[in-house]
């Protein structure tokens, strides 16, 4: 069969959904199931080369600028001119008046369980888009049983159409016992909702103890209102103690990764969290804020800090740095944890979920 996709986030510099979708056409390029279908990539940009190194994966560029009116027009048009059988939006929308059955992955619904976090026009916009693209799918899957039931209250979705299919996790970091830098590393957009500025603080009492530690805060800043992190570290007696990264590719993440002794972030909110799990994967251990998600994703692999809880977050800091019969334990019920997530079994349930709405509307 067809299928269509909406790749236009493999474009540029791939984040969250880019890196998601990416996953999942590595594994569909050379997965014996998948063999049966041809899979048609719709952007504004090509991919990377090696990402359509394939005679499963056709290219299907369109001009435009990749936003809502290039989705709702320009895709929709390219999408029924080539005679699909399903389509496949992998970022939270679709082209709403699209003649083929769709299958959306939403992966969180934070624009509209915390409004107060977007503009008030990009929430809107959002609610919106998502609510719309979810209503028109046959079927909506997401990442962990909490954004399950997150869509279905905040969307209205009925549950039977919602399917969970746990994303893998991906890094090129063998793990290690060593202790390579007293490095505390976040690593992600930087988001008002992800707590950076609880983290800088908590380093900060960190940092007296510790006066060896370093902070690395490796993504791009989107924070609404704008968090001026440098004038937070140097306001926070650690400036020269704390590096930025505006935006780092995989394999300066990957060397962060090897560098740390531990892994922080303070989320309020995720549909999912893969940085995280790609640190306990590379052997580091993490420091999360306790929330559902967080204890859905990272079970006992992790230590749980409760919000503005500073001293509390600190000390967690130094344990996870420098308690070594706790981080053994901790890299242990990692190895368990991360048994969970494979890109293997992601890309295999999401194809049979794809290819499914076709049978069921033929």
């Amino acid at each position: 069969m067809r299928i269509g996709i909406d790749a236009r986030e493999l474009a540029g510099r791939p984040t969250g959904v880019g890196r998601y979708l990416d996953a999942l056409l590595r594994e569909w390029k050379v997965m014996p199931e998948a063999a049966a279908h041809e899979f048609l990539l719709y952007g504004p940009t090509l991919p990377p080369p090696d990402m359509t190194t394939s005679e499963r994966l056709g290219l299907r560029p369109i001009e435009g600028s990749g936003g809502t009116l290039w989705e709702q027009t320009a895709l929709r048009r390219a999408a029924e001119h080539d005679s699909l059988d399903v389509f496949f939006a992998p970022g939270y929308s679709a082209p709403l008046r699209l003649r083929v059955p769709i299958a959306l992955t939403v992966h969180d619904v934070s624009f509209a369980a915390h409004p107060e976090w977007f503009t008030r026009r990009e929430g809107l916009r959002r609610r919106w888009l998502t609510g719309a693209s979810a209503r028109a799918a046959a079927i909506v899957l997401t990442d962990t049983e909490f954004s399950k039931q997150e869509i279905v209250t905040h969307l209205a979705i009925a549950p039977a159409k919602v399917r969970v299919v746990y994303p893998g996790v991906t890094t090129a970091v063998a793990p290690t016992t060593a202790l390579a830098e007293p490095l505390v590393l976040f690593a992600g957009s930087i988001f008002n909702r992800r707590g950076v500025p609880d983290l800088i603080r908590a380093f900060a009492l960190l940092a007296r103890r510790r006066p060896e530690a370093r902070l690395a805060i490796a993504g791009e800043n989107r924070t609404v209102p704008h968090q001026d992190l440098d004038a937070m570290a140097r306001d926070a007696g650690v400036g020269e103690r704390v590096t930025l990264y505006s935006y780092v590719d995989s394999s300066v993440l990957n060397d962060l990764y090897a560098r740390a002794a531990v892994f922080v972030f303070l989320s309020e909110y995720e549909g999912f969290g893969f940085t995280p799990l790609e640190a306990l994967s590379a052997g580091v251990p993490v420091v999360m804020l306790d929330t559902p998600v967080a204890r859905e994703t990272c079970g006992d692999a992790a230590l749980f800090v409760e919000r503005g809880d500073l001293e509390g977050t600190a000390r967690a800091l130094e344990s996870a740095m420098h308690d070594a019969a706790l981080r053994a334990r901790l890299r242990a019920n990692a190895r368990a944890v991360l048994s969970t997530y494979s890109w293997g079994r992601a890309a295999d349930e999401t194809l049979r979920a794809v290819t499914s709405i076709r049978r069921a509307s033929s």
